[in-house]
């Protein structure tokens, strides 16, 4: 698709905005290269700077000694969060969530995004080095809603008065009305 057909018709479809990124997304202007590496090494040093925040808590466990089980336990459950959240941040860019988005489910699933966050933030670094996380699934449905806007403006058929009449056929238009020839000024017989 050409820029000229990515720009915004008037009264067309409207480009959603993404973090970081705004609109540049759809031409890859005003900026976006620098906003893809500014979010790469932003999401990268967050994540350093959590897994230092994390070790100092691991280091704080050691020093109360509370044994080596809670340890493994504290670790594995930052992992297992980490990893969660880093699939759920990664869908997130591919699709839209279902209907059970609104659901407890997800008001659950925040805890553990929260304590993964760095799983989150890993995955905003990695989608930001391919392309601006989410424009894949923001492109697509820009690019379909500007192809039915395309299509409902071309389906009109323009000025009404400008479409020409319909042959009438023994004073029918196109042979609606009774199956017996008669027009609306005829008598029948």
């Amino acid at each position: 698709m050409s820029d000229a057909q990515r720009t915004a018709a008037p009264g067309g479809p409207e480009p959603e905005e993404i973090r970081f990124f705004g609109t540049s997304w759809v031409g890859h202007d005003g900026g976006y290269a620098l906003r893809r590496a500014g979010v790469a090494v932003g999401s990268l040093v967050l994540a350093a700077a959590g897994a230092l925040v994390m070790r100092f808590a691991v280091q704080g466990l050691e020093i109360a000694s509370v044994g080596s089980l809670v340890n493994v336990l504290v670790v594995a459950g930052f992992a297992i969060c980490s990893a969660l959240a880093f699939r759920r941040t990664w869908d997130g860019f591919v699709r839209r969530p279902g209907p059970a988005a609104d659901s407890g489910a997800e008001r659950s699933m925040q805890s553990l995004m929260l304590i993964g966050f760095i799983g989150s933030l890993l995955a905003y670094f990695c989608r930001s080095l391919i392309e601006a996380p989410g424009e894949a699934l923001h492109r697509a449905e820009y690019e379909a809603a500007l192809d039915r806007h395309t299509r409902r403006r071309g389906s009109r058929a323009g000025n009404p008065a400008a479409r020409t009449a319909k042959p009438k056929v023994n004073g029918k238009v196109n042979g609606s009305g009774p199956g017996t020839g008669a027009g609306p000024g005829k008598k029948r017989r």
